[in-house]
């Protein structure tokens, strides 16, 4: 016969007789019973008695015994000795916690008695771990680049402002997307370059949107938008594989997807899809001022009963017809192709049907967006064109009297060196871990549910300390 010695949390224990106690020990998300009998252990009944009442569910200790089964067949520690305590927990573990922003605050309680939220965070470090895999198998650099620098680029967004004490007086702000960073590195000379990273905007929260949050974004030179599509096909139909194993195996407590993942994906273009749902004809965004298209677009917003977006500008409007008409259309992977120039200043641009149009894609799932990609504008005379066209459209939610709009000179300096035929491609990951989790609120595969979370982390008692303090 041979030992083990087995730590662990104490989650729940069934005092069968003053003579027999079984404990269940929770380790890593795994649990084992632990049998302690009178009979192993030795010593007197009443020392038997008087050390199990000094132990208590939340404790974390160590036995030692043999393995074996119950008569019931399960798989059982049979302690021969009493057990040892490591670490005692001073509060008596919930059943369960109910509020949701109580979870969120009190978030290590949570994990503790929440088997389902433990197995959520155990999921996503799986698909991450895949994502990774995918990249490095097709000879992909994983890179790191700034987050806090000069200028925010890479998207249409409220940045974050700080200081640096070596910058006194001068405004930095962390990245609201690392596009533009990367785009550089394949400058260079590094041909697949991706990054897995914390992006930050701020702006709102809701059930989808946290101020902090990450993607994963790929650049691979001479890739074309097929070889992209191609691409995320493949990386979904072998997630959604790896998966289903895991919560087969691993994470029971969480359902199966009923998404089917078969290539391939269905496709929607643009403009010809939103005017057929719609049945309307969009106007002509192509070579009329702008404020004639806003006009005419918020026009047609007023004929089709659609409250205007804030801050109704041209790509906010058709974002918005897009949201009302095209997303509830794919509920089951849907890539949307093509869109209009005005929703995408840094794809490159083709002529379709008359209709300047860019190589970029979307895939919705469950009528939200999963996946942004497209080929890369890398003129360096169109992409300045381009940013002037964006400056047409910040608002009062974008800009900042601290942050100066204009165009990035230094990003269309360096396309001055040549950028190569480029397919980059973007993944919020956070939102792929609320699909495959089967979960709808980002908060629930944050480690501490997002920002709300973590600025009110310990509920009451933080509150109280405060009030104390103050």
């Amino acid at each position: 016969m041979f030992f083990l010695c087995v730590k662990g949390r104490i989650n729940n224990y069934r005092d069968v007789s003053s003579k027999l106690i079984f404990y269940d020990l929770v380790q890593d998300g795994a649990k084992l019973q632990a049998v302690f009998n009178y009979s192993r252990v030795g010593g007197s009944v009443d020392d038997f008695r008087n050390t199990a009442m000094l132990t208590r569910i939340g404790d974390i200790v160590s036995v030692t015994g043999h393995p074996g089964r119950t008569p019931a067949g399960e798989l059982s520690l049979f302690a021969k000795a009493h057990m040892d305590v490591l670490s005692p927990c001073l509060h008596t573990p919930p059943t369960r916690i109910l509020s949701q922003e109580k979870r969120h605050q009190n978030r290590h309680i949570d994990l503790m008695v929440s088997p389902t939220a433990t197995q959520i965070l155990r999921l996503r470090s799986h698909i991450i771990q895949h994502l990774r895999e995918q990249f490095l198998d097709r000879n992909f650099v994983e890179v790191q680049t700034p987050i806090i620098a000069e200028e925010a680029g890479g998207a249409v967004a409220r940045p974050f402002l700080t200081e640096a004490t070596a910058y006194r007086g001068k405004k930095l702000a962390l990245r609201i997307a690392p596009e533009l960073w990367l785009k550089r590195l394949v400058i260079g000379g590094m041909d697949r370059v991706f990054e897995i990273g914390t992006q930050f905007r701020n702006e709102g929260i809701d059930a989808t949107h946290n101020p902090e949050f990450t993607t994963c974004e790929f650049y691979q030179a001479y890739a074309g938008l097929e070889d992209l599509l191609g691409f995320t096909e493949t990386l979904f139909s072998t997630l959604a594989q790896k998966v289903r194993v895991l919560k087969e195996e691993k994470f029971k407590n969480l359902d199966q997807l009923e998404t089917g993942f078969d290539s391939p994906f269905k496709r929607l273009e643009f403009i010809p899809a939103l005017e057929q749902a719609m049945g309307k004809p969009l106007p002509d965004l192509d070579t009329q001022p702008e404020e004639d298209v806003r006009a005419q677009l918020r026009s047609l917003m007023r004929e089709l009963g659609i409250a205007e977006p804030e801050s109704p500008t041209v790509p906010r409007i058709l974002d918005k017809l897009s949201g009302t008409y095209l997303e509830p259309l794919c509920q089951e992977p849907t890539f949307i192709t093509h869109h209009p120039e005005a929703l995408s200043p840094l794809a490159k641009t083709s002529i379709r049907d008359n209709r300047r149009v860019t190589e970029r894609f979307e895939l919705i799932i469950g009528g939200k967006e999963l996946v942004n990609a497209y080929e890369e504008e890398n003129s360096p005379i169109e992409q300045r064109r381009k940013f002037q066209m964006q400056l047409q459209w910040k608002d009062e939610e974008n800009s900042t009297p601290e942050v100066e709009g204009g165009v990035d000179e230094v990003y269309c300096a360096a396309l001055e060196w040549g950028l190569p035929p480029t397919g980059g491609w973007g993944l919020g990951v956070d939102r792929l871990c609320m699909l495959f989790a089967g979960v709808d609120k980002i908060s629930e595969v944050l480690t501490f549910g997002g920002l709300r979370g973590a600025v009110n982390q310990g509920g009451v008692q933080h509150q109280q300390r405060e009030t104390k303090e103050e």
